[in-house]
């Protein structure tokens, strides 16, 4: 059985790859700076783990011990000063560690760039990384790739961000400049290969999809399957690349020092020179995924309505497009959540009972004037109102319509989660849910929200002070009912 190592197991390419190598039947081990980041990886237990920096040679030889091949998939995005020795002297470690250990082949995932130009810094240490492997005694192949699209990739994230937050944008002129972006499903499918790769290759290789876009294209593209209108897009000669970055930090929460690097790596054509991969690695017979396709996958959570992801840190994700736990907390589609957490004497059967009979009749526990106000907007602009009541008082099944709600998913007894139905720039839920505390019982209210355009974010936040007033009401009257309820029962 080949035995891999891969660096980088806890970033956004790393966390990814590792279950896919398991999946295809290698043996695999990963060194970490920290190894409480693999505390939630459902593959944790299915690796060895080393833990050491890759500054340190005895840690770093350690970990490489015994492996046949090695991934390097580690970039310091957001590093200060002084991080392009840093990012060398990294690369040289390992690359004496796998030398002296015997290690067979290096694998290193680039940046795509052109070969006539300046690069940017960013990209010039990447590049420099690079050529420190082919340098080295041990056979490497080094994958330059453009943009990543993907859930929790940078640069996806700043594309997902602008699109949805500005229908109008001035932009550096760099929008104009062309790409070759590649989904991460297919990123995957070539590190994967090439640990199986036959022969001892030392060279460079472009990969990218197979569109050739400007980067003004791929906001629209977004824009398209995100459900949007068509992005305007002005493009300034006069915005550098640092007031650029300011720019995409200050409506974005993409952060400045991730901006940066980004940025001033798009100022050239990022596309592929050559395709010497396919006579290695040929691509799949159904092809690589275009731009359009890769982006979809992307939303397909969000699309189908799958709000575990951005509820619940430990789920495991369907498809490499999809987020991980391990991804920064600015990726991923923007969730606001409103969140309020009680203690009560009431017996959980109590506090369910009062949930479950929520709406219709009964209305929803708090400003009934605000409730009664939002159902006749939704009329108005011709949404369903709060007139359509519910079908039983006090008990409701999966589908089931609830005034401006629909059940979508119960768990009686324990929580039962509505999907608004009401006219909104966005997607919302509620979620009401009681579990067993000692001395009674904890209730738990969320709502959430994917907002839709700025059009979205606006609608959350002009309703936000209320949320006080709603919400915390919503709570204490619940609690209050059940507590009433209970001490009945336990009177008789």
């Amino acid at each position: 059985m080949t035995r891999v190592l891969v660096t980088g197991a806890t970033g956004y390419i790393g966390g990814r790859l590792v279950p896919q190598l398991l999946d295809a039947g290698f043996e695999v081990s990963v060194y970490v700076r920290s190894t409480w980041k693999l505390r939630d990886v459902p593959w944790r237990s299915r690796v060895k783990v080393f833990s050491g920096d890759l500054s340190d040679p005895v840690a770093t030889r350690r970990a490489m011990r015994g492996a046949d091949v090695a991934f390097y998939l580690v970039h310091a995005m957001s590093a200060g000063r002084g991080f392009r020795s840093a990012e060398k002297q990294a690369a040289d470690t390992f690359a004496e560690a796998a030398t002296a250990s015997g290690v067979q082949r290096i694998v290193y995932l680039g940046g795509l760039h052109p070969d006539d130009v300046e690069l940017s810094e960013h990209l010039a240490s990447r590049a420099a990384v690079g050529q420190v492997f082919l340098d080295c005694p041990v056979p490497a192949i080094v994958f330059q790739a453009g943009i990543v699209i993907g859930s929790g990739s940078a640069s996806f994230e700043m594309i997902r961000h602008l699109t949805e937050v500005l229908p109008y944008m001035p932009a550096p002129r760099w929008v104009r400049n062309r790409v070759q972006p590649i989904a991460v499903r297919d990123v995957l499918r070539y590190l994967v290969r090439a640990v199986d790769v036959e022969g001892t290759l030392n060279r460079t290789f472009d990969i990218g999809g197979p569109d050739i876009l400007r980067y003004g294209q791929m906001m629209n593209g977004y824009a398209v399957e995100a459900g949007l209108p068509q992005r305007h897009i002005a493009a300034l000669p006069v915005l550098t690349p640092w007031l650029a970055s300011q720019w995409v930090s200050l409506v974005s929460p993409v952060p400045r020092q991730i901006a940066v690097p980004i940025i001033a790596s798009l100022q050239n054509d990022c596309v592929m020179i050559e395709h010497d991969i396919d006579a290695h690695i040929p691509p799949p017979e159904e092809g690589l995924l275009p731009y359009r396709t890769a982006v979809r996958l992307a939303l397909r959570r969000e699309a189908d309505g799958e709000v575990e992801t951005s509820w619940q840190s430990a789920t495991v994700p369907g498809a490499p497009s999809d987020p991980l736990p391990s991804d920064p907390d600015w990726a991923g589609h923007t969730v606001f959540t409103d969140l309020r957490e009680r203690r009560t004497t009431a017996s959980t059967g109590a506090v369910w009972d009062v949930i479950e009979a929520i709406g219709g009749d009964k209305g929803w526990h708090s400003f009934p004037l605000a409730w009664a106000a939002r159902g006749w907007i939704d009329r108005l602009v011709g949404g369903v109102g709060m007139r359509r009541g519910r079908r039983h008082p006090s008990r409701v099944n999966s589908g089931d319509v609830i005034d401006v709600w629909r059940v979508e998913s119960i768990e009686r007894g324990r929580m039962l989660r509505l999907r608004a139905e009401m006219r909104m720039p966005g997607r919302g839920w509620l979620e009401l849910g009681v579990e067993q505390a000692e001395e009674g019982s904890a209730y738990r209210q969320r709502a959430v929200y994917f907002p839709k355009g700025l059009s979205g974010r606006l609608y959350w936040l002009v309703l936000l002070p209320f949320h006080g007033i709603i919400f915390n009401g919503m709570a204490a009257s619940i609690l209050h009912e059940a507590e009433q309820k209970d001490g009945k029962e336990r009177g008789r």
